[in-house]
């Protein structure tokens, strides 16, 4: 971490101070160089996509926010600091009773989600199943297609299906033998499958007779490449109009956003080591504003 200057807010931006950023694991890949191709990276450069934070300037011209209008946005590479500048069409209001942790995973975790499972189309009574659906992007994906009236399948390790189980989802161990254990919960056949893990999820979907238009992968380029199935993420879902929806769902609790665990931001490198293992069970964020300043602001 360094210190930076406050930014200034040009016409037309509005300036955040920034409460929590989401963490993702595709962070991690942009460090390694997994994903040059497509996300280059010039170090040294920012983290961070998605964020909950307090309006603090806006800009000339600016009418649609004010000043200490609690918001959620998206800033790429930009979301893991104080303070954050935004085009007023990458913000969307945080309503009242949605926490500032949950809040800050919206536009990142929870528009892919959103992405992935209109893209698929789950109807009433239809059988869906969803990989790593204890994961961040995953618990979300298999709540929006129950709320559709799907039946949803997840997939997870041992410690996590009871957690699925809660949730009313299916739970069926992943590993080894995954495709007899789907056939055994899925006697009728399978219908849509949302892949949010990679790691052969979709040969197994190929392999069970989903179609591929009926197929969405978020983490297996070479699947795409291979069967032409879809590939809907974040940037299908980028508008404030989704976030906001999405949004009232977890303020009103028809959607459930597990938080892991909050870490503040002088243990950035411990939380990105934790978030590395792929081990966890919803969406582990940093608390980037101070414990102090943050107890200032109004509860959620």
């Amino acid at each position: 971490m360094v210190d930076v200057p406050r930014p200034e807010t040009p016409p037309g931006r509005v300036l955040v101070e920034v409460v929590t950023a989401a963490m993702n694991p595709g962070e991690i890949g942009i460090r390694e160089g997994v994903f040059a191709a497509i996300w280059p990276a010039a170090f040294p450069e920012g983290q961070g996509n998605d964020y909950s934070g307090v309006v603090a300037e806006v800009g000339e011209g600016v009418t649609e926010f004010r000043v200490g209008q609690p918001v959620l946005g998206f800033a790429p590479r930009a979301a893991q600091a104080e303070f954050v500048v935004a085009a007023p069409s990458a913000l969307a209001s945080k309503p009242a009773g949605l926490g500032w942790d949950e809040a800050a995973t919206i536009a990142g975790a929870g528009a892919t989600a959103w992405a992935g499972v209109g893209v698929v189309a789950p109807q009433q009574g239809e059988t869906v199943v969803v990989s790593a659906a204890a994961g961040g992007v995953g618990v979300i994906t298999a709540q929006l297609a129950a709320l559709r009236g799907a039946h949803v399948i997840g997939t997870a390790g041992e410690g996590n299906l009871g957690y699925l189980a809660s949730l009313g989802v299916t739970p069926v161990r992943y590993g080894p033998g995954l495709l007899g254990r789907l056939q055994e919960a899925a006697p009728d056949g399978v219908d849509a499958y949302l892949d949010t893990f990679g790691a052969g999820n979709v040969d197994v979907a190929i392999a069970l007779g989903v179609p591929p238009y009926r197929i969405n992968t978020i983490a297996d380029g070479n699947a795409i490449r291979k069967y032409g199935v879809r590939s809907a993420a974040q940037e299908q879902a980028d508008t404030p109009e989704i976030w906001e929806r999405i949004a009232g769902l977890a303020a009103t609790g028809q959607l459930v956003i597990p938080i892991t665990r909050a870490y503040p931001m002088d243990q950035i490198q411990d939380a990105y080591r934790d978030l590395g293992t792929r081990r966890v069970r919803g969406k582990r964020v940093l608390h980037v504003m101070s414990p102090e300043r943050r107890s200032g602001l109004l509860a959620p």
